[in-house]
């Protein structure tokens, strides 16, 4: 029978992007940040559509189904009904968003077709099925079907979908079945966007910043104790179950513009809202930590229900809380699963491959392939755009670039692993782009973990960020248990786990001095990529799935003896991962990096033109 391809497509909240599949083959996925160059692009996926078509060499006529991966009349309900449960509050925002929805996203299959025929070009001969997924199906169907499980429970978490911000399923074979759900506004992820607001950072992009800082709060002081129990008294009542009820007299958006009432919020904590790059003093660190290790005993708490209403040796999740490396490891410490499967998509991106997939699997009804090994349908994440030695080459005509061109690549791994071990920062770009918000070797800034100055220079002089913020090891698969308590993989960096016994400092005094005192103490071997409580957030590199990458870190290894290298993602702040050989050279150009290796070349920074672009480019960003 002739497998059919599907248009998965996510927009208009934060994080747009688009997937083709073919029967279970995921064939090419991307987000439209990447091409636009604009963090957490909410526009419509225009150039990731474009590319994905021009990947598979299709046009729109060709697919069985084109699918949107939330239902907009749902969440119009969703937001009438809330509007109209608070009222009169909340009429400012009610009168912003109104005409948004009365004019475009109320018309929403006619605003999808508009961008569509735009980018067909011509009248359509043959017009696509256009679907419509609920949000967590969508989420619930990324995380399921390319999962490496015949059988599992589903959990998914996020801030909301059109009403449900929690729900429970049960996956088998092709079919998907939802068994209990959690209704706006009660919600953990909204909970721990409050946290993120109120800490200081950005609403959807920073909660990431909020758990990096929870391991400098102290447990030991009063002040984590009593944010702890004014969160558990006061903000959310948390029932045995997991589920749970949010105070909304201390929050506002449900009809505000905010996502808290600073004012009763300051009179709860004792503590005013942390404005945006003032310090951070240890207060806020006590209360990343409080929201922390709260969201983790919901988290737990729901794992064990899914348990009880999915009884399946395996889980597998999804949505934005999904991204909380550190609650997933809980869930793994905890024994309840033997597998755990965590979509590396888990935001709303992922939402556009949930989408297709539920095409494919559901109303399709068509079965699922099996895969070697147990391995998942990911393909690694690397799904987006790849580039060739001749696409780099025009960095010459560009900007008079100049590289050194290798016919052997493991020469090139060679020479790149003595620039590592000699202390510089190297941007290593190849392949096809990754999919998700981790770079994982393909789009990656690289170092050597062992250099105790790395983590500092790296914050400060490449990425320009905040210097708490840790890095995370990408290690040979088959030498993570040499330096990590872990058992299993982690290839799409979604679970921390302690640094081995043997490779610790174990006089450091963790809840000693101020922030920057703790940060830059040497608290193990590989002090680059262990964080302040002795955690990592790992990366396992595996040859089958990525074959440069692991030569690279095998010839590191070959050169030191260590099995592993530091890995960020390959930008600055306030910018997405490059996409480009292009945005490759600029973002190098621009940063205290020392090589560059795109593809088969080597750069050397010293060898470069003078960089002419503005030297108040870094004030340019927007900051998130």
């Amino acid at each position: 029978m002739m497998e059919n391809y599907f248009l998965g497509i996510s927009a208009f909240y934060h994080d747009s992007a688009a997937v083709v599949i073919l029967g279970n083959d995921i064939v090419a996925a991307a987000h439209e940040e990447r091409f636009t160059r604009i963090k957490h692009d909410q526009r419509f996926p225009e150039h990731a559509i474009r590319f994905v078509l021009e990947e598979t060499g299709l046009s729109l006529e060709d697919f069985e189904a084109i699918a949107f991966y939330d239902k907009p009349f749902l969440k119009f309900e969703r937001l009438l009904e809330t509007y109209h449960a608070f009222a009169p509050n909340g009429l400012r925002s009610f009168l912003s968003a109104m005409p948004v929805w009365i004019k475009e996203k109320l018309f929403m299959k006619k605003l999808l077709w508009d961008h569509l025929k735009s980018i067909h070009g011509r009248p359509f001969a043959k017009k696509p099925e256009l679907l419509f997924p609920e949000h967590h199906l969508s989420h619930a169907a990324s995380a399921f079907y390319p999962s490496p499980f015949d059988d599992a429970a589903i959990l998914t978490i996020d801030g909301a979908g059109e009403w449900a911000t929690t729900t429970i399923g049960r996956g088998c074979g092709p079919s998907i079945e939802m068994l209990r759900e959690l209704y706006f506004p009660h919600s953990i992820g909204l909970l721990y966007s409050a946290f993120t607001y109120y800490c200081g950072f950005k609403v959807n992009s920073g909660e990431y910043k909020l758990m990096g800082l929870a391991p400098y709060g102290i447990r030991a002081n009063p002040q984590f104790h009593s944010f702890r129990s004014a969160i558990l008294d006061e903000l959310v009542d948390i029932r045995e179950d997991g589920s749970l009820l949010l105070n909304m007299d201390y929050f506002d958006f449900a009809t505000g513009l905010r996502m808290c009432n600073d004012q009763k919020w300051e009179k709860l904590f004792g503590l005013p809202k942390r404005m945006s790059e003032s310090d951070l003093t240890q207060p806020y660190m006590d209360m990343a930590l409080a929201i922390q290790d709260v969201t983790e005993s919901v988290v737990l708490r729901l794992a064990r229900t899914a348990k009880d209403l999915a009884p399946s040796d395996n889980l597998v999740m999804a949505g934005g809380v999904a991204l909380n490396c550190v609650a997933n490891a809980k869930i793994k410490s905890s024994g309840l699963f033997k597998g755990i499967w965590i979509q590396p998509a888990s935001g709303d991106a992922g939402g556009a491959l949930g989408a297709a997939l539920s095409c494919c699997h559901i109303w399709k009804n068509t079965d699922r392939k099996k895969t070697d090994n147990h391995s998942d349908h990911m393909k690694g994440a690397y799904l987006g755009p790849c580039f060739t030695d001749m696409d780099t080459q025009r960095l010459h005509h560009q900007f008079q670039a100049t590289w050194k061109l290798y016919s052997d690549f493991d020469r090139l791994c060679q020479d790149t692993a003595q620039l590592l071990a000699d202390g510089n920062v190297v941007g290593w770009f190849q392949g096809r782009m990754e999919w998700g918000p981790r770079a994982l070797g393909n789009r990656s800034i690289i170092a050597d973990p062992r250099n105790p100055e790395m983590q500092k220079r790296l914050n400060l002089k490449i990425k320009f960020r905040e210097s708490f913020r840790p890095f995370a090891p990408s290690v040979l698969a088959e030498d993570a248990a040499e330096y990590f308590e872990m058992d299993g993989d982690s290839p799409y960096m979604l679970l921390v786990a302690p640094v081995s016994q043997k490779h610790r400092k174990n006089d450091i005094k963790m809840d000693k001095g101020n922030l920057f005192d703790r940060l830059y103490q040497l608290r193990s071997d590989i002090p680059a990529v262990t964080h302040i409580d002795y955690s990592a957030r790992i990366q396992t590199v595996h040859r089958e799935t990525n074959e440069r990458y692991w030569k690279l870190i095998q010839a590191f290894k070959q050169k030191t003896g260590c099995g592993l290298v530091v890995n960020t993602s390959f930008n600055v702040r306030g910018e997405p991962i490059v996409c480009t050989p292009r945005d490759a050279y600029q973002c190098f150009m621009r940063t205290d990096m020392d090589w560059l290796v795109i593809g088969n070349c080597l750069f050397e920074k010293a060898g470069q033109p003078e960089w002419q672009e503005s030297q108040n480019w870094k004030q340019e960003f927007q900051l998130d």
